[in-house]
């Protein structure tokens, strides 16, 4: 899961690339759905194979290495977040407002995920 949510942040400072699967109704629909309805996300969706550890993500070292690269790009993120420019593979472009709701969005699905 750490892995997973550096892989993703990755993606929004351009430097975990993937292909875009995005159509008018995911920008609009999914997306307003996901980052603004008051239910959390549902659990059981597969991760885009850039970011599923299982299929092609950055694999696992240690907890403590990988939770620290994690607080890395996270301080990082909410340094440069209001200045990033960044498509959401199934949400399209995502403006600052969006960027930071779905971060914390994707960090509560996977604390929730693990009960922490």
């Amino acid at each position: 899961m750490v892995c997973h949510l550096n892989d993703c942040f990755r993606l929004t400072f351009g430097e975990r690339p993937t292909e875009p699967i995005d159509t008018l109704f995911t920008r609009t629909v999914i997306k307003g759905i996901a980052l603004y309805s008051p239910f959390p996300w549902p659990h059981g969706y597969r991760s885009r194979p850039e970011y599923d550890q299982e299929r092609g993500g950055t694999a696992p070292t240690s907890f403590e290495n990988d939770l620290d690269e994690f607080r890395k790009l996270f301080a990082r993120f909410v340094r440069e977040g209001a200045k990033l420019r960044w498509r959401h593979p199934s949400f399209g472009e995502m403006s600052t407002k969006d960027s930071f709701r779905w971060a914390y969005l994707h960090i509560d699905h996977h604390l929730r995920q693990f009960g922490a």
